[in-house]
């Protein structure tokens, strides 16, 4: 998401270049095509009016220091802008009340918003924290409802506790909360309804149940893909049962991204948490700064950072730098890195987070990580031994077919996997030379950076797709950076 919205804030800027200060008549001009990009953008009317007032108020008669244009003051203007908008910093769970009694949290909603799986979500959050947590299934007129939660637990490895259908959902919250408090679980996490819009039933349902518990949060679930509509939901919750927070969900569908510029506005309630995939490991932390940098297609390193060190142990680290600087990474080696961005979300979101790679064609991107499934398969018609020592492929062309006929694909096809992939050990023992990006040593990187994501050709690490201008891949980079690789010996007919 968010992908048509930074362009038209790079329009914005375009009327500002090459002047020699901001003023309030060439300053107008960008903040239309603000106005624009956020109406655009389904963000409400009046956060619109009063997020354009105060950039208007901040950059004109900004100070432009020596070495700063007036485009990238008024950008700097704009990026504030956007994190007061949405909060200003993170805003954390509730730690919880008295010791020894468990903190309570709703969660509260529309059908159809994904709060369920929302849930589950967090209890998997929390369990990776260190904190026990317990589901309470408390929706008990949506079909398989109290169900899904209970697979979703399983899935995990968080209990989940519910009385059935047939009990009201306040007693079902209360039941759950002495359980939790008996157990010695530190979380509970509730699941009411929803309903397709909001009605009276609900809202009293609500407040009933928040009665029951006295939670510590009440976090409203919301589809990014509303648009303005986020603005009168939060509102209305807001009024009637009194929420503490909220969780954004469905952030890598097509969503222009109004809900999370107008709920802090509309509601003083922060955003705590993003859902970002259907995966159940898919919710992170909000944090406004980051996001306005994602807006504003300035990349969010430190998010990729947090993600690569969640998935990537010590010990692995060390081995593969070894192997990287040794240039002994081999095809076994390959395999892992592509399961660990696998496993860390798409390569397009993981690449955009990047700063600069937020114009890389989607187009380029698909292509990619279509191309990192035929190099799976090939690589899994290769014997161990094959994996191991790639040189073996190298001195015998009847390997190559073999592995061209078990994969599916043409002995060329093989072919050039197999000198991108040597192309890539060598250069990539290059860029590990200098060091690579913090707390992602062996994956690679651009060049200048250290390291690379495997899998993508024109990156370092990407063996089969061309990379864009100037990222020192097919479609750019220096001369000498491209050149094809010296023939080796075995290497004749490649």
């Amino acid at each position: 998401m968010f992908d048509e919205l930074s362009q038209r804030f790079e329009d914005a800027v375009k009327n500002l270049r090459g002047q020699g200060a901001i003023s309030e008549s060439n300053v107008e001009g960008a903040l239309k095509d603000v106005r624009r990009a956020l109406l655009e953008a389904d963000v409400s009317l009046p956060v619109v009016k009063d997020f354009v007032d105060e950039v208007r108020r901040k950059a004109v008669g900004a100070e432009v220091v020596r070495g700063i244009s007036p485009d990238q003051k008024f950008i700097q203007v704009v990026h504030e802008q956007l994190v007061d908008t949405m909060g200003g910093e993170n805003a954390p769970l509730a730690a919880g009340g008295k010791p020894g009694e468990p903190s309570v949290v709703l969660m509260a909603g529309l059908q159809g918003a994904g709060k369920t799986t929302a849930t589950a979500k967090l209890g998997l959050h929390l369990k990776e924290q260190g904190r026990r947590a317990l589901l309470v299934g408390a929706d008990v007129y949506r079909p398989a409802a109290i169900e899904q939660l209970r697979t979703l637990g399983g899935q995990i490895g968080v209990e989940v506790f519910s009385l059935g259908t047939e009990a009201r959902p306040e007693d079902i919250a209360a039941a759950g909360v002495e359980k939790a408090r008996e157990e010695g679980f530190d979380t509970v996490l509730v699941d009411t309804a929803g309903r397709l819009q909001i009605d009276t039933s609900m809202m009293e349902e609500m407040v009933r149940i928040r009665e029951a518990v006295q939670p510590d949060e009440v976090l409203l679930v919301v589809d990014s893909m509303i648009g303005q509509e986020a603005a009168e939901l939060t509102r209305a919750f807001h009024e009637q049962v009194g929420i503490t927070g909220a969780v954004l969900t469905k952030l890598d569908g097509d969503s222009r991204g109004g809900a999370a510029l107008s709920i802090r506005k509309v509601s003083g309630a922060p955003i705590k948490f993003i859902g970002t995939g259907e995966k159940v490991e898919a919710l992170q932390p909000f944090h406004p700064e980051r996001m306005a940098s994602r807006i504003l297609g300035m990349g969010d390193v430190l998010t990729l950072v947090e993600k690569a060190q969640k998935e990537v142990e010590l010990a692995d680290v060390a081995r593969m730098q070894q192997k990287l600087q040794e240039a002994s990474f081999d095809f076994s080696d390959f395999v892992q890195q592509m399961r660990l961005i696998k496993r860390m979300g798409s390569l397009g979101g993981l690449m955009k987070m990047i700063p600069g790679m937020n114009k890389i064609d989607d187009g380029m991107l698909k292509q990619g990580e279509q191309q990192l499934g035929k190099i799976e398969s090939m690589i899994s018609s290769m014997t161990a031994a094959e994996r191991e020592n790639p040189d073996l492929l190298a001195l015998m062309p009847s390997r190559r077919r073999r592995i061209a006929k078990g994969s599916g694909h043409t002995p060329a096809e093989v072919d050039k996997v197999l000198a991108d992939f040597q192309r890539m050990r060598g250069f990539m023992q290059q860029m590990t030379k200098g060091g690579g990006m913090p707390g992602m040593p062996g994956m690679g990187g651009m060049p200048g950076m250290g390291g690379g994501f495997p899998g993508m050709g024109g990156f370092p690490g990407m063996p089969g797709m061309g990379g864009p201008a100037g990222a020192g891949g097919r479609g750019g980079g220096s001369r000498k950076a491209n050149r094809p690789p010296k023939k080796r010996k075995g290497f004749g007919e490649l």
